[in-house]
């Protein structure tokens, strides 16, 4: 099966000089075609997303607010979210009903459309306890919602655990409790730019839930990657260091094909020379590494499993490689986006 669709990109800033931006590359082409026709030339894209029902929608968060392409990014067009210029950082699609979106953004806060993007709403307040005081504010990474349970969604927070709410967002509940109880151990120690050890297994970068596990969500985060099995009240570690020499979780996703697949993207740390991709074909109970022929020589960012192609998966590290497979696997090419791009911190494909 080879599905011709796009690989699209998201990239920030970097502190050598490179630019931010989306870009696009035709599956099997060599171009990589920056898209910025109705983008602020200064916006910096922290995710893309492409509309699972209407793919040819795409939609990216960026510094300068979300916005959506119909046409598979040639022009642009920003959304109208309550709070014109917000930093946005994740855009979730209902999984079941197509007209709900969710959008992500920091300060730690949530806007919702019930009408397919075109109009937005402003979430109440999490008010979640001020843990961890960071040298930028905390932002909603990832948003998902549980298939059994389609009023429930979910949101990881970086750097402030996870939250969930039953009722569309409406109201929220902290999720973190036991995720901090995990930082009395020594091994799950980790400040970076905080006064507190509790930092790391607060650093949440990515979050999924699969119709194979109700109930269930998945979390990555600097420390590894945890479960819960009771819709985030307690958690405990996939540990995935029986698995692999990398623990640092990054990106997590669930296949549209087969639900019990999920894949991670891992390195030894965010400022690392190294990254790899794993695969997980029974809910994350075990992981083998997936890629294979490749080299990250930075942190591996994300992974995106093609949505009406099983057999195609790609990564992507900070540095700007791609990687994709079109054989389920079995081989891998990889393709480097120009130099004057700046860190990568999303891929989407389709």
């Amino acid at each position: 099966m080879t599905t011709v669709h796009h690989v699209f990109v998201g990239a920030v800033k970097s502190a050598e000089g490179g630019r931010g931006g989306i870009f696009r590359q035709a599956l099997g082409s060599q171009r990589w075609d920056r898209l910025d026709g109705g983008l602020p030339g200064d916006a910096e894209v922290h995710a893309v997303t492409i509309d699972p029902n209407e793919t040819d929608t795409v939609m990216v968060a960026t510094t300068k607010g979300a916005f959506r392409s119909k046409n598979r990014g040639d022009k642009w067009e920003r959304l109208a979210l309550p709070d014109q210029g917000t930093d946005i950082w994740s855009i979730t699609v209902h999984p079941t009903d197509p007209k709900t979106i969710y959008a992500g953004y920091g300060p730690t806060g949530v806007y919702r459309s019930d009408d397919g993007g075109d109009h937005w709403k402003k979430l109440p307040d999490p008010k979640l306890p001020d843990r961890v005081h960071m040298s930028f504010p905390c932002r909603v990474m990832r948003l998902d919602i549980d298939p059994a349970q389609p009023n429930d969604i979910y949101a990881c927070i970086e750097a402030n655990g996870a939250m969930r709410s039953r009722d569309r967002g409406e109201s929220w509940e902290d999720c973190s409790v036991d995720l901090v109880r995990f930082a009395e151990q020594e091994k799950y120690k980790s400040r970076i730019v905080s006064q507190t050890e509790i930092e790391g297994m607060l650093d949440g970068h990515a979050l999924a839930c699969s119709a194979a596990a109700p109930g269930t969500v998945f979390l990555a985060n600097r420390m590894g990657l945890f479960r819960s099995d009771d819709r985030g009240a307690h958690w405990q570690d996939v540990e995935i260091g029986r698995f692999s020499p990398m623990s640092y979780g990054r990106d997590l996703r669930v296949s549209r094909h087969d639900p019990k697949v999920l894949y991670a993207a891992l390195s030894p740390a965010f400022r690392s020379a190294d990254g790899a991709i794993y695969k997980s074909e029974d809910v994350g109970k075990s992981w083998k590494r997936f890629d294979r022929g490749v080299k990250a020589d930075n942190t591996m960012m994300g992974v995106a499993p093609h949505p009406s192609d099983p057999l195609q998966v790609y990564g992507l590290s900070k540095s700007g490689q791609v990687f994709g497979t079109q054989d389920g696997g079995q081989s891998w090419v990889e393709r480097r986006l120009p130099d004057l791009v700046g860190d990568c911190y999303a891929i989407a494909c389709g």
